[in-house]
């Protein structure tokens, strides 16, 4: 019995080790991709304080000997040329930016909801047809879209920029909403109609709290899709007033030469509101998932 016994501890004793060798193994990839994804953010902000000449010279400082927020008093300036083009743009995007938001949430949840509830004729293969978009690039609609935009009128108008987010974001918000509608027991639904609530009523009372999470992660994704877009903004726009930030920073690049703590500075305060926001929505993330948990 003893030399079973001490068998089977060597076999948990090995069995833990190599459990323990993988949780450090984790925690080291762990720890890379931190590094990986930090270092940049905390090198452009190291930039974004330096003056023109020590964040150009080699080799690079790693600190200022004189940190200086000379940039960012100009860019929140509205008294110069830079601060009021840098607030116009800022703006510009967190305009197009939340539209985009509130229209793909408005879309998102009654169509994943029918997917998910309904029965149609079509039914599957509308579904994977939504998807098909994402299938090619989205600089191959960059010509037909330019095209459409300009017989409708919408050239040089945010109109633009919104109708182009929202059929790139759509696809994939609707997709992330049906598979939280689908973990959704329908039981919970046909009570609250025999208790005498509508289907409208028990969309709103029941299946919406329990999909909150589906909805902020929805939220979040169209914000940042719309947030950090380039080429179509830059396609559809020309006018100074109408520009968005990823579009206007490049004003910070000249032919001769590129204030490089401006551009840093500039670039940090883009990713400011995007840091923020899912920041103070994990909070309600982690809160409707309590919340699910408590009215199942």
């Amino acid at each position: 019995m003893s030399a079973i016994a001490e068998t089977a501890s060597r076999s948990q004793t090995r069995r833990r080790m190599r459990v323990d060798g993988w949780r450090w193994a984790g925690r080291i990839f762990l720890v890379f991709m931190l590094l990986y994804t930090a270092v940049p953010m905390i090198w452009m902000l190291i930039t974004s304080i330096e003056s023109g000449f020590a964040a150009t010279q080699f080799p690079p400082q790693w600190w200022p000997d004189e940190p200086t927020f000379a940039s960012y008093q100009k860019l929140l300036d509205p008294q110069n040329s830079v601060g009021q083009d840098f607030l116009r743009f800022f703006w510009n995007s967190l305009f197009v930016s939340t539209v985009t938001t509130i229209l793909s949430v408005i879309v998102a949840v009654p169509a994943a909801y029918a997917f998910s509830r309904f029965s149609f004729p079509g039914r599957n293969f509308l579904f994977f047809a939504v998807l098909l978009r994402n299938m090619f690039p989205a600089v191959i609609f960059l010509v037909p879209l330019f095209i459409l935009m300009r017989v409708l009128g919408l050239m040089n108008t945010h109109g633009s920029l919104i109708l182009t987010y929202l059929t790139f974001g759509l696809p994939l918000a609707i997709w992330l909403l049906k598979g939280f509608y689908d973990n959704i027991p329908v039981q919970l639904e046909q009570a609250a109609r025999i208790d005498g609530a509508t289907r409208f009523q028990a969309f709103i009372l029941i299946v919406m709290p329990l999909s909150m999470p589906g909805i902020i992660a929805t939220a979040i994704y169209s914000f940042i899709g719309a947030w950090n877009e380039y080429i179509y903004a830059y396609t559809f726009l020309s006018k100074n007033d109408q520009l968005t930030l990823p579009v206007g920073i490049q004003r910070f690049f000249s032919e001769n030469t590129t204030d490089f703590p401006g551009l840093m500075a500039a670039s940090f305060m883009m990713s400011v509101p995007v840091v923020v926001l899912f920041l103070v929505l994990q909070r309600y993330f982690v809160r409707a998932l309590t919340e699910g948990a408590v009215k199942h």
